[in-house]
């Protein structure tokens, strides 16, 4: 690693806003502030776009701290085990690896995932496709509801049905064995009982079975669309659950039109789509037999994000 020098002075809070950081003279120490100021300047050369605080969050993790208590320890000098366990996490953020894996964690609602490799990091705008369904089931008044999370990845929206709502029954399945590995850790880790199957769509289902709900956040990235995602997607997320064809309408496509054949009178169809699939998805609802009420909703940044509709006798 090569030092970006940028005239740090020696006062703490005047050096904490600086963009880079300085290593350590000869008989000085690698402080905590230093080491996040260098930390960052080194990840900004890599291109990573929240270098400060992911340094922080890298730091943090390898103290053993919460990332907020570095705040009260910035002129501490850290010691050579410390620093033995931080220079790796370091040289994996900056080949772009995401912080998530590294950390083997990722935030979902109120729960904390384990995440790896095998499996998609969940996003806030899936649980936004949570709060979709779990308005939809709550308005109906019932208990006791069915509901099928396909393509369920670390099993975050499944586990969250069975926490959040009124679902006496959820089942979970995935085309990848390791992932449903992930997601049975983590619900066993939450006390969430699921019914995990390994299969490609509703392949799974067994005879005459039904559903109230039918959630899904499948594979909507397009295959032009590739070059532009972040390393940190496309270099390192599962393929199988980012790609999904020309138009990256592939599984929705299916999932859509099979979905009538799964669920219950008047049971919901929830699928998470790309923010530039809206009328696409929209259309292809419409025109799938069996389903009405269909309609888009935008997430929190205003753009085109779930599709819903209900299935009609």
């Amino acid at each position: 690693m090569t030092a970006r020098p940028a005239g740090i002075g020696t006062d703490p809070a005047r050096a904490a806003v600086r963009p880079g950081g300085e290593p350590p003279g000869p008989g000085e120490a690698w402080t905590v502030l230093r080491m996040i100021l260098w930390s960052a300047g080194y990840l900004e050369q890599k291109g990573v776009e929240r270098a400060r605080l992911d340094a922080e969050h890298l730091l943090a993790f390898a103290v053993g701290v919460d990332r907020l208590q570095l705040y009260l320890q910035f002129d501490r000098p850290l010691d050579p085990e410390e620093l033995d366990r931080f220079r790796p996490l370091l040289r994996r953020r900056a080949a772009r690896e995401p912080l998530q894996y590294i950390q083997g964690r990722a935030a979902f609602r109120d729960l904390e995932l384990t995440v790896d490799s095998r499996v998609l990091i969940p996003r806030p705008e899936t649980e936004g496709l949570v709060d979709q369904v779990l308005a939809w089931a709550r308005a109906t008044g019932r208990d006791g509801l069915a509901a099928w999370d396909v393509g369920t990845g670390s099993g975050a929206i499944a586990i969250c049905l069975v926490r959040e709502g009124p679902f006496a029954r959820v089942v979970a399945s995935d085309t990848s064995g390791e992932s449903l590995d992930v997601a049975r850790f983590n619900a066993t880790a939450e006390g969430a009982v699921v019914d995990w199957r390994q299969g490609s769509l509703y392949e799974p289902a067994r005879a005459e079975e039904r559903f109230d709900v039918v959630v899904s956040n499948p594979p909507y990235v397009a295959t032009e669309e590739r070059a532009g995602l972040a390393p940190e997607v496309g270099d390192w997320e599962p393929e199988a659950a980012l790609m999904a064809g020309a138009d990256g309408l592939d599984v929705v496509r299916a999932l859509i039109s099979g979905a009538s054949a799964v669920l219950e009178s008047g049971g919901l169809l929830a699928l998470e789509i790309g923010a530039s699939q809206g009328p696409t998805a929209l259309a292809l609802a419409q025109e799938a037999g069996g389903l009405g009420r269909e309609r888009v909703v935008r997430d929190l940044a205003g753009r085109d994000r779930y599709l819903l509709a209900e299935r009609v006798d």
